[in-house]
């Protein structure tokens, strides 16, 4: 894994921009992503180009022995652009215009504004697109931040009713498979559609569905455009883009699939302020992050293309969250190690120098506003260091662990993650505290804290060779992925909603779970979702008392009864390796329902602490603690007793990391 940071030559003098590149590869950096944000210094007219600036900084950041990462600049137009086109303006759900003096402002539907971020990228990916330097492309910037991906535009409306026409053909179709029959809301034609907003109580959940469907075809249709381009124009350069955390407003498997790496921004602290996350985990967990935040986003986005890495990754305290603490002392090396540890082909640290002015002035840098290393330049020497030190003792013990390679699917867990199910749950809850998002996150973590390796997942991914797959919830279920499943023959674990809706947002004929009855008989007859205070109880097989909140199904049916409420109310039911889980599982019976699958399979979970995680890959076991007390793993019966400590001690400090050979 390379080490780089984002830098914006264009906020500091030019004298400095020598010293800052050779500053950056002293410190170990190898790679630096620029540009991003600057059109309105590329084109401070129309049609009236400065290219000298940045030709400058690029032979300055060639000469200091760097990579460039070379960012198109969509995602901030600049004014003269906004005023020539103010119908590019994307509309908030409130009928409100984005207005200018901030960013992300456009419309992913106004077809005049892509001709334009065509028009940009062509230039820069002639001028650029062969440059040694330039080993890469970022497009755009953070797809869909600060809630920009619904549109409810003009431009919108139109390409909405064209998807429709193109989807259903004739109207009398959707009517049919929206059930417009329903309150009178049948229309005559594509072009009687509005967009789903401004509605008097809620609107057609497959009205909105459809749009949620729609607008992130869009994001991929816009992201299309500059790939192409830059395919056309600066091949054999990587193209990527960096997508965010805990963001799911458009489909990040189909984005990617047109990317060659699929990055993200890592900010593990400020999602632990944003999200929800509960008031113990925060305060536990204020100064490192909760120890499978990076790590769930690391293996989501390793899913969404052939390669991955992190694009911004967080240096000390940043400006947006609600509460902003400075990490931990060991923090920062830790996160960069970890994202090693998933299999990472580059981190890079966001940003070089914290600048003084404008809306990020109090975002932290690798370097203080004066130019003084800051805490997280330090680790990511470290880092460097660290990965230095791997390097060489992964070449030492290349041939031994190519050897003593196993298939990793055969030793790892599939967890099934849909944009689409978080789009539907977010339509139609049935209930404030069903969050599917939250659903994957703690089978997820449950996961993890047994030592388990984990890949997530699409529907459209193949299952074959893993050792268990577990789908949290799949409200759709197509025929393709029950033949899939069905050709399996280790754990297949089902949650609560799953085959609960068609592809037009309707009741199955046959009810829930929907086609998953040709796999297991069990039928919902009735589900509940539950307040704060109101609970179903059980005790688990294991003796161990547990409680159901969030949600419950009844289910009927002569599949087997594996795990029950006192009222007799089945909670998880199986025939042969297909298990169907009718509730939102409290914390310990999750664990015991994943441990007793576990045991039908070859994998050997282990019991850590709450603050300690570990990975494994290559032949090295990565081990992290989250924690604020220093942990001995020799206490903990673990696969890497015996091992070479090629980094750390038994002794494992606060925010410290190991990394132990297997013997």
């Amino acid at each position: 894994m390379k080490l780089g940071c984002c830098y914006y030559p264009e906020h500091w003098p030019e004298t400095d921009w020598d010293n800052n590149a050779a500053h950056m590869r002293e410190m170990g950096l190898e790679l630096v992503r620029i540009g991003e944000f600057a059109w309105s210094r590329m084109e401070p007219q129309q049609g009236q180009y400065d290219w000298d600036w940045l030709d400058r900084a690029i032979e300055s950041l060639a000469k200091g022995g760097l990579k460039i990462i070379l960012g198109t600049p969509t995602a901030t137009p600049p004014k003269w652009l906004v005023d020539s086109m103010p119908d590019m303006i994307a509309i908030d759900e409130k009928g409100n215009p984005r207005k200018f003096g901030s960013r992300r402002q456009y419309c992913f539907s106004h077809m005049p504004y892509r001709q334009e971020c065509a028009r940009i990228t062509q230039i820069m990916a002639m001028r650029y697109g062969n440059h040694d330097a330039i080993m890469g492309w970022q497009t755009d910037n953070e797809y869909g931040c600060h809630d920009t991906v619904l549109s409810y535009s003009v431009a919108a409306a139109s390409r909405f009713r064209d998807w429709l026409s193109n989807k259903y053909d004739k109207i009398s179709a959707l009517n049919a498979a929206w059930g417009n029959v329903f309150w009178s809301m049948e229309y005559q034609s594509f072009d009687a559609i509005d967009l789903p907003y401004l509605t008097v109580t809620e609107a057609n959940p497959a009205h909105v569905l459809d749009y949620r469907r729609f607008a992130s075809d869009e994001v991929v249709s816009f992201n299309k455009i500059q790939t192409e381009i830059i395919k056309k124009y600066s091949p054999d350069r990587i193209i990527m883009h960096n997508f965010m955390g805990f963001y799911t407003d458009f489909d990040h498997h189909k984005v990617g699939a047109d990317l060659d790496i699929a990055t993200w921004d890592s900010y593990p602290l400020g999602f632990l302020e944003m999200f929800p996350f509960s008031d113990e985990e925060k305060e536990k967990f204020a100064r490192q992050g909760h120890p499978d935040i990076a790590a769930f986003h690391h293996d989501l986005y390793r899913g969404c293309s052939n390669k991955w890495g992190v694009m911004e990754q967080q240096p000390g305290p940043v400006n947006w969250a609600h509460h902003n603490p400075a990490p931990l002392d060991g923090m920062v090396r830790l996160w960069t190690i970890e994202a090693m540890a998933h299999e990472a082909d580059f981190c890079s640290y966001f940003r070089w120098r914290q600048i003084p002015f404008a809306q990020e002035q109090m975002h932290a840098g690798l370097l203080r506003p004066d130019g003084v290393e800051a805490q997280g330049a330090l680790e990511a020497r470290q880092a460097a260091a660290d990965i230095a030190a791997l390097r060489e003792t992964a070449t030492l013990h290349e041939t031994a662990t190519n050897q003593n390679a196993q298939n990793p699917k055969a030793q790892t867990i599939a967890l099934h993650f849909s944009y689409e199910a978080q789009w539907l749950f977010e339509t139609q809850p049935q209930g404030q505290s069903f969050q599917y998002l939250w659903l994957v996150f703690e089978h997820y973590s449950a996961l993890r804290r047994m030592g388990l390796n984990i890949d997530i997942v699409s529907q459209d991914d193949d299952l074959e060779g893993y050792a268990m797959v577990i789908i949290p919830s799949m409200p759709i279920i197509n025929d393709d992925f029950i033949a899939k499943v069905k050709a399996l023959n280790v754990p297949v674990m089902f949650g609560p909603r799953s085959g609960s809706k068609t592809k037009d947002f309707s009741i199955p004929d046959n009810l829930a779970p929907g086609p998953l009855q040709q796999l297991i008989d069990v039928k919902v007859t009735r589900v509940e979702s539950m307040r704060e205070g109101l609970h179903h109880f059980g005790t688990s097989r294991h003796g161990d008392d547990f409680r159901i909140d969030h949600w419950i199904e009844h289910v009927v049916g002569t599949a087997e009864v594996v795990e029950q409420c006192h009222n007799g109310t089945a909670i998880l039911s199986r025939h042969n390796n297909i298990y169907y889980c009718s509730a939102w599982p409290d914390d310990a019976l999750l664990h015991n329902m994943l441990m007793d699958l576990l045991k039908l399979t070859d994998l050997k979970p282990i019991i850590l602490p709450q603050e300690l995680r570990i990975r494994r890959k290559d032949g090295f076991h990565y081990i992290f603690n989250y924690g604020c007390k220093m942990i001995d793993l020799g206490n903990i019966h673990g696969p890497w007793q015996g091992g070479n400590y090629i980094i750390g001690q038994e002794n494992l400090a606060s925010a410290q990391i190991a990394v132990i050979a297997a013997d």
